[in-house]
């Protein structure tokens, strides 16, 4: 298979890349860090090619995956991180982080759709962030619902009009540099192996939304399920005991 890998030089997107191309399969790693990318694909010169590239500069984007041959898993990961501090509300930062997480995963679909065939599976990875209301989280979490909702979207339009798969990906804490930042207690952290290893075990099962590690995914899922006003409190108890 052809997969092509997004965020592919730190994180859950590099073990992908390692993961996959082990596997025997071709993986078109795509970073913003070329010295990161030769590193990667070091590892396996058969199996990894690297593209350069900004996802949140549309145009070097388009360029880029213009010429890409069919993929058939593409797995859309880059991603940032940047919590709020009330006390110095700083719009910017919400620019920021949606300029990644949102509008750059959508310039990399733009780019990708001329190379994805009927039954090719596009995977979008979003977080279980976005099933509540938690502290300092604004821009994070808001990124990640929005990405959600779209993701579930085009599952709609894509699937019935090219036959595309949509897959969605929610991840808890996993043990990454953009993790390693947090300055508060993570539950049911996982490592980036364990975290390839059930994003690639979802993609192929085709399951629509692959949350782990389950036991927290369940945990959150339940939770937003309460009303709004508990959801809130529990958010808010949560703040003042970490």
């Amino acid at each position: 298979m052809n997969v092509l890998i997004t965020g592919a030089t730190s994180g859950i997107g590099h073990q992908l890349a390692l993961d996959y191309a082990k596997d025997g399969h071709s993986v078109i790693a795509c970073g913003r860090k070329q010295d990161a990318l030769d590193t990667l694909a070091s590892a396996y010169p058969d199996q990894i090619k690297t593209l350069r590239f900004d996802i949140t500069d549309k145009s070097e984007t388009l360029s880029a995956l213009a010429t890409q041959e069919p993929i058939d898993i593409a797995i859309l990961s880059a991603g940032v991180c940047e919590y709020l501090d009330v006390k110095h509300f700083d719009a910017d930062m919400f620019e920021r982080v949606f300029r990644v997480n949102v509008f750059g995963t959508m310039n990399t679909v733009e780019a990708l759709l001329p190379n994805l065939n009927r039954g090719s599976k596009l995977v979008i990875v979003g977080s279980l962030a976005r099933l509540l209301p938690f502290t300092k989280a604004q821009a994070y979490g808001g990124s990640k619902a929005a990405i959600h909702y779209i993701t579930r979207s085009l599952e709609v339009d894509l699937k019935e009009t090219y036959g595309i798969d949509v897959l969605a990906v929610s991840p808890g804490f996993v043990k990454t540099p953009m993790t390693d930042a947090n300055d508060f207690e993570m539950p049911m952290r996982v490592s980036v192996e364990f975290a390839s290893a059930a994003i690639r075990k979802g993609i192929a099962k085709g399951r629509r939304d692959i949350g782990f590690p389950k036991l927290f995914s369940g945990m959150l899922r339940v939770m937003s399920l309460l009303p709004q006003g508990m959801q809130v409190a529990l958010s808010r108890r949560m703040a003042r005991n970490s």
